[in-house]
């Protein structure tokens, strides 16, 4: 963190005081392994990184709320009252801290002062690393602290998906929010997006490090493409739901989908179907493996999840298959794979400590050849969810 600028100082140039601002953090969050399995009933296997966003903030006497982001200072100060929280698109950035305002006094929390707020974040452009979720749990740690909320850490977590689904309009699940807001060092979340059960694995990486790589490619199909997989495997779902008693295909195990995937009509639908479930087995599996400390063990299950977004869902594309498949390729890798919803954003390796400067050479060099651009490279720690810091960052 020590490349972060001085964020008080710029706290009290922008606002024009001499108070010195609380600062609160919430990380951003890479999907080790578990993907497109939450709305499948399955399991995801999130942790939150060290990468993420910064809330520095003061209470006021009146009733004003002002926003500013170190990433957007072209925009300058966005203000609003407090009695006037609804979605402006105008707002740009300031809705997800807004939301956050609207559903906490929604809730019954007491928020009878407005506040100056700075945020910077350090997560990559446009990474699919979740600066949204990232923002909304910055903001609800900081309003939890400057107005002794004693917020449960559960409900925050939910107040944030809210925000993203009813507020914003984006239909997405609570990976996101429950990974940065519950987020624990040098730890994996092995996550039931239905039930909120969740287990902490221990990520003890040895003499690796995990390595996120950013195509740079927009991901302009995950959108529909995503709601594509989602339809087919509800379609696969209802074949097996007419001659068995089941809610999702995160009940299967590979052998009962292997008894029984002859009930799905349509190939295509099968082969999604068989992603969801296999998956999510390898999210159960990895768990048991972190838990021994085999990351060799863990990085196979990586490829076999990469092949099996590449082969059985479809969502990965040129950009991601050429990443992980050069990696592969490279000493001292132990698993690669593409991370977050496809067509683009990240994938990420496990990439051994003395080989990482050359594994960034080789695999951007093969990239670019076959792409026509470079990659961008960022190592990964795992840290700790949304919370207030108190050193100087």
């Amino acid at each position: 963190m020590n490349t972060t600028p001085d964020l008080s100082k710029e706290f009290k140039s922008i606002f024009n005081t001499t108070t010195t601002p609380r600062k609160f953090f919430a990380p951003g969050r890479i999907n080790l392994i578990g993907e497109h399995t939450d709305y499948n009933g399955g399991h995801v296997f999130p942790a939150s990184i060290s990468y993420g966003t910064y809330a520095l903030g003061i209470k006021r006497d009146d009733q004003r709320l002002r926003f500013y982001s170190m990433n957007f200072p072209d925009i300058g100060v966005i203000e609003c009252d407090l009695s006037d929280l609804a979605y402006d698109k105008s707002h740009q950035w300031a809705n997800y801290p807004k939301g956050m305002l609207l559903y906490l006094k929604a809730a019954g929390h007491e928020i009878s002062h407005g506040a100056d707020i700075l945020f910077y974040g350090n997560i990559p452009n446009g990474a699919g690393l979740s600066s949204s979720a990232s923002i909304e749990l910055a903001t609800g740690v900081l309003l939890d602290g400057l107005f002794d909320l004693d917020m449960d850490r559960i409900d925050m977590i939910q107040l944030g998906q809210k925000v993203e689904n009813q507020y914003v309009g984006v239909n997405s699940g609570i990976m996101d929010q429950f990974a940065i807001g519950m987020g624990k060092k040098d730890h994996a979340i092995l996550l039931n997006c239905q039930t909120l059960e969740h287990e902490y694995a221990p990520l003890s990486l040895k003499n690796h490090v995990i390595m996120i790589i950013n195509t740079n490619k927009q991901r302009t199909l995950a959108k529909s493409k995503y709601n594509e997989r989602r339809a087919q495997c509800e379609e696969a779902l209802k074949d097996l739901q007419a001659k068995l008693s089941i809610r999702s295909l995160g009940e299967f195990t590979k052998e009962q989908f292997e008894t029984n995937k002859h009930l799905i009509t349509d190939e295509i639908n099968r082969r999604r179907a068989k992603h969801a479930v296999y998956e999510n087995a390898r999210t159960l599996e990895a768990l048991d493996k972190l838990r021994q400390g085999d990351i060799k063990l863990f990085g196979k299950l990586m490829n076999d999840s990469h092949l099996s977004l590449r082969d059985d869902y479809a969502v990965t594309g040129l950009e991601l298959d050429t990443i992980v498949e050069a990696a592969w390729k490279q000493d001292g890798v132990l698993g690669a794979r593409m991370t977050g919803a496809g067509f683009g954003g990240c994938a990420i390796a496990l990439v051994a400590k003395d080989r990482v400067d050359e594994f960034k050479k080789n695999v951007n060099a093969i990239y670019h050849q076959k792409v026509g651009y470079d990659a961008n490279f960022y190592t990964a720690t795992i840290g700790d969810g949304a919370k207030e810091i108190s050193k100087e960052c």
